[in-house]
């Protein structure tokens, strides 16, 4: 009996307080609709929602969202929510760049709408001091010095980004942001919403789905998170993918003269750098007086796939290669005046993700089997940033590592991922799949990049038709790749990856360069 004392009383409480005219935080409110300050075609506005979901009656904090409304009324569906991923990725931005990502008769039927997570932009931002994130040791993690620097480092920038955040620093796991996301679709007074999510969107997309089935009508999957993995197979699944975005590179350049390196042997040029990286004598060939390191190196590599952009990063390794020696001294960082900076990454994936590693040891040992099997990509940057800034347990986990529960899913769910994802592997989406049951349709893009979406015909028809009709393609269904052209966004109008998709990065300058990429953090 003692176990539902607290649920009882909460409800209690709740019914009371409701009597009494006290409104708890996540009190439904229906949004007071403004032109966007950024683009006043579309309409902004904020809900309100409690810190802790535990405690209703406490601390509240802003949410901010826009929309764009169904281009023909009369023709509406009802309500898709949208979001980037990241994460960080600002679902606000999302949205207002919708015009440009979905197609015409998604946005003809559909109001779209997205919002900022909390701790993300505009949604009570976690801040930190630009001083003490400029202290950040490397976080390539290659001796046991650097693996206590950073979990020292990790300590001291919780403790600085809390101060400076507020309470909602510790209530950033995706949990409470499903519980936002039902607020916000209360608020619209929405019966059931529609949603399309990104990356590090499909967690909150799988969680919300799986928490509140019958308030979705339709769920896509796009390049899919999979929660249910140990930190072991986590490192080895990104690293793995990554490779074969390399390998995938290789063949091109083997296959097509448009590639600045055709006819070369691309992996010796490419062990060629990243040894001049490791002593730190490899220039960058868009700023040569700043020397690359492995990190910055493998980082470069890894943010071309997301397009891809095979001919841009094909230039910049020719380039590199070419250039003579520096010596192995890094040019002085320049001092600069201490702001406040967004560094949401790390917070929010250290709420929802355990990263267990007893000691660098341990870790020594897996970086090592890693290298030994994936001699282009020894690690995958993502995976490094993750498990480097998650050391130290900087914040609480509070939404750890589990498999879904395929009973509680809801209706129909269509899941998508490229074969050749750099990010999220296509072995995540089979597992999720797995997990979510016969509910599941997985469709895979048999070709390369980061967010399926927008890179074919075929994608768009399978995602729009469904969105539309509430109806999966068959089991098994694919569709062909399509090669990247020189460009390097393969046709798409807004990548996902500057809207901050899985990676830590806010995307990729074309041509690739290492210049501004975690230089603070890197070797």
């Amino acid at each position: 009996m003692r176990a539902f004392t607290r649920p009882l009383l909460a409800a209690f409480l709740v019914v009371a307080g409701a009597a009494a005219g006290i409104q708890p935080a996540n009190a439904a409110r229906k949004p007071a609709w403004k032109p966007c300050p950024e683009d006043r075609t579309a309409q902004c506005a904020t809900v309100r929602v409690p810190v802790d979901w535990a405690d209703p009656y406490g601390a509240s904090t802003t949410i901010a969202l826009a929309r764009r409304q169904a281009t023909d009324p009369k023709s509406r569906i009802g309500t898709l929510f949208v979001n980037p991923g990241g994460p960080g990725g600002s679902g606000v931005d999302f949205a207002l760049d919708s015009d440009y990502f979905f197609s015409a008769q998604l946005r003809r039927r559909f109001d779209i709408v997205g919002f900022d997570p909390r701790g993300v932009s505009r949604s009570n931002p976690v801040v930190c001091s630009s001083g003490v994130m400029a202290a950040a040791p490397p976080m390539f993690l290659s001796d046991a010095v650097r693996y206590n620097r950073n979990v020292t480092f990790n300590r001291r920038l919780a403790a600085d980004c809390a101060k400076r955040t507020g309470p909602v620093f510790g209530h950033l796991d995706m949990l409470s942001v499903t519980q936002d996301m039902d607020a916000v679709r209360a608020a619209l007074g929405e019966r059931r919403i529609s949603f399309y999510g990104a990356s590090y969107g499909t967690l909150l997309g799988e969680q919300y789905a799986e928490r509140y089935p019958s308030r979705v009508r339709a769920l896509v999957l796009d390049s899919v998170m999979d929660h249910s993995g140990t930190t072991t197979g986590f490192l080895t699944d990104e690293t793995k993918t990554a490779q074969d975005s390399f390998d995938e590179f290789v063949k091109w350049c083997a296959r097509s003269t448009e590639c600045a390196l055709h006819g070369s042997d691309v992996r010796r040029v490419w062990a060629a750098l990243l040894k001049r990286a490791r002593l730190g004598t490899l220039r960058d060939p868009f700023e040569p007086e700043y020397r690359i390191r492995v990190l910055d190196l493998l980082d470069v590599a890894f943010s071309s796939f997301y397009d891809p952009q095979w001919h841009a990063l094909a230039l910049y390794l020719k380039e590199a290669n070419s250039l003579k020696e520096a010596t192995a001294v890094p040019k002085p960082g320049g001092r600069h005046a201490v702001v406040e900076i967004e560094n949401s990454f790390p917070a929010i994936f250290c709420s929802d993700w355990t990263m267990r590693v007893s000691g660098w040891t341990e870790l020594r040992v897996r970086l090592a089997r890693l290298a030994s099997t994936h001699p282009q990509m020894p690690v995958s940057p993502l995976a490094m940033t993750a498990l480097a800034g998650c050391l130290g347990a900087p914040v609480a986990t509070a939404n750890p590592q589990r498999r879904l529960s395929p009973a509680r899913t809801g209706g129909r769910v269509l899941l998508i991922n490229s074969r050749h994802d750099p990010a999220t592997p296509h072995v995540w989406a089979e597992r999720v799949a797995a997990q979510l049951g016969p509910a599941a349709t997985l469709v895979t893009y048999e070709g390369w990049g980061h967010v399926a979406y927008g890179r074919s015909k075929c994608v768009n028809a399978l995602v729009d038709g469904y969105l539309l009709t509430g109806r999966t393609p068959a089991a098994g269904t694919t569709c062909p790749g399509v090669e990247p052209a020189a460009t390097g966004v393969g046709g798409r109008g807004v990548s996902l990856a500057r809207l901050n998709t899985w990676s830590p990065e806010e995307g990729v300058v074309e041509p690739p360069s290492a210049q501004g990429v975690h230089r603070s953090r890197h070797p």
